[in-house]
Order: structure tokens, then sequence, then C-alpha cells
């Protein structure tokens, strides 16, 4: 996670009320829905899809906020919606404030062109421009000359990991590394806003893991706006600083990611969540007790952001053992293994197991 402790950010990104409906009359239907219509009965009786329903989400600047869903849950609808690929039924962006949707052309293409910068599951890579001129690609579009972003484009095909790649084609890349210029054309836009839309997802599973990690690390030092798109709980988990689940359109439940695995609000998650290793994406911080006192014995330090897996390995399995949680030299919290133990104990299974089903 690259949220700072106890430091309030800033809404950049504020979703209200937002609806989309596709079929031929999306303001006749939206009365329907309005009215207490749900998805099936839409499709059914008036032939319109229900593709969002009364989004509400803040995200806040320099988080990243990963939607996640099934197949057809929404995620990449909504997604969209942010720089305007695909219009709103009804509702609100606002961005610094500013309603995204009473933008005229001129300042959607500046929106698009210095604001937000999105990074594609497929690369979008054109094949006929070398790597430096993909990555340069965002600045090319405003006008610039290749001598203009020349430099900054290498310095972040640097810090991709593709240094000494800028003369190299597509074709002549791997998958991976294809992406790491998908994501060094996003950063050398220098737009404060990343939008991802299952960017890692048609990775191998060891370079998948390889970029989630060079995005956090990227994220801990650049503090973007990140909005990510993903279907993976693990990558979501790893990834989110904010967390929004959706199904069939609608927002289930949303918070800090621990929140949810804690504390699941309906049998969709708690299902959903039912298979996760707890120990390897549970934080020390989320169930211990916060306290400065030191009136037990402590069998040894701990991070407030270290996993529960990482605890368990130190203890060697002693539930009878108290570790002093520290932040910056200083104590924070107690945390007792058997309160440990039991946060590892996850929330009975949905009845009737959702899991297989696909929306």
């Amino acid at each position: 996670m690259n949220g700072a402790a106890g430091m309030e950010k800033d809404v950049k990104i504020s979703i209200r009320n937002l609806y989309k409906i596709f079929g031929s009359d999306p303001k006749g239907a939206l009365e329907h829905v309005r009215a207490g219509m749900g998805k099936p009965e839409l499709m059914e009786k008036h032939r319109h899809v229900l593709g969002l329903q009364d989004i509400n989400v803040d995200m806040r600047g320099g988080d990243i906020t990963v939607i996640m869903g099934l197949s057809g849950s929404g995620k990449s609808t909504l997604i969209r919606h942010l720089n305007r690929l695909i219009e709103p039924t009804a509702g609100q962006i606002l961005l610094d404030g500013e309603d995204v949707l009473a933008y005229e052309e001129r300042n959607m293409r500046r929106l698009r062109r210095e604001q937000m910068s999105m990074v594609f599951q497929h690369f979008a890579l054109l094949p006929h421009r070398t790597v430096l001129e993909n990555a340069g690609m965002a600045r090319a579009v405003r006008g610039e000359t290749k001598a203009d972003f020349q430099d900054d484009a290498l310095k972040w095909l640097d810090r991709v990991g593709l240094g000494g790649q800028g003369g190299q084609y597509p074709h002549q890349l791997s998958g991976g590394m294809q992406q790491r210029v998908g994501i060094a054309r996003a950063l050398a836009s220098d737009s404060p806003i990343m939008l991802m839309d299952e960017a890692f997802s048609a990775l191998d599973p060891l370079i998948r893991t390889d970029m989630q990690d060079l995005l956090l690390e990227l994220q801990e030092e650049l503090q973007k706006t990140v909005v990510f798109i993903s279907h993976d709980l693990d990558e979501a988990l790893k990834l989110a600083d904010h967390l929004v689940i959706l199904k069939d359109g609608q927002v289930v439940q949303q918070g800090e990611p621990q929140e949810i695995l804690l504390h699941p609000n309906d049998p969709y998650i708690v299902d959903f969540i039912s298979d996760i290793n707890r120990a390897r994406v549970l934080r020390v911080r989320s169930v211990m007790e916060e306290t400065t006192a030191q009136d037990r014995e402590f069998a040894g330090e701990v991070g407030p952001d270290d996993t529960l897996e990482s605890v368990i390995a130190i203890s060697e399995g002693n539930t009878g053992l108290c570790y002093r949680v520290m932040r910056d030299g200083e104590q924070v919290g107690a945390l007792e293994m058997q309160k440990l133990v039991r946060a590892l104990v996850p929330t009975g299974a949905a009845e009737g197991g959702m899991r297989a089903k696909a929306v």
C-alpha cells in the first residue's frame, strides 16, 4: 500500500449518481430503473441493458483505486466514463470539483491529452513507430517534436526496465516488455491521472507480478491518481488503497481492502473472498490493538504493514506470544497471536456458492 498513514488526501475524482443504460431510449428506460426495475427485468421487458446503476465513488489524489468485478459487472464501462469515451445516461463526474460532462470538445481534448493517460490490456502500441516514439506519443500528439520529448521518454523507458530498447519496434519485444512501453508512455505524458484497464491481465503470472511490483514502486515516488480495473481479487488486494467491488452495474461494497476482507457486507463478497489466503493479504495494522502501553511481555517487534504470514513465520506458530508494533521507531500497537489466528478464520461462505456465477 502506498498511502501515507494518517494523511488525509483530497478527492481528485468524484462520481455522483452515475447511470448508464444501453439501448434506443436510455432516458425512458432510466425512469423504470429509478422506479426499482433491475437489470434482468429491464432487458426482458424493454430490451435495454443496464450498464451502471447509481454509482457513487470518491477517488483520492495519490491513491490507487481498484474497480473490480466479474465479466459484465460494468467495470470497463465505468472507467471509460472518466475520460468520456462513453457518455452517461445520468449523473456527474467531477474532476477537482469541475463537471467533466459540461466540457466542450476543446476542454475534452485537453483532458485526454494532459490530465489523463490510459494503459490498455492489449498494449495499443503503434507497430510502425519505435519504442521511443511510442513512449513519447502523448507528447507528440500535443505538438511536441521528438527532440522535445526524447530525454523524458528515454528516462521513463529506463525506469520501467527498458533502457537501451528505444530503437526497437514493438514486434521485437515480448508481451511484458510491450506493456512496459505502455506504462512508460503514460508516465512520459506527465498526466496526474492514470487509467489502467485490465492492464496486466494479458500477461503471464510471473510477469504480471513484476508489473504490479513496478507500479507500486513507481507510485511510491510519483503519487499519481491511479484508477485500475481488474477481475482478479489477489491483484486488487495487492494494489488498492481504495477497493470498489461491482456486480450487475452496482457498487456492492467499497472501502479500504483490509476492511472489506474483515467486514464483508454482502453474501456475494463473502463468497468472493472465501478462497483468499488471508495470512498473505491481511496486515498487522488491521488486527492489532492500538496502544502505546508496554504492559505485557513482547516476543519481538513487527511493523503495521507486515503481513500476518510473516508474523506467523517469526512466531513459529506459538499462539501464546505478543508482538510490539512499531512505526518509525515508535510503538503504535500490540499484536496478540491469538487475535491474529482468529482473523484468519473467514466469514462463512455464502449460501448456495456464488463463486461460479459469471455476471
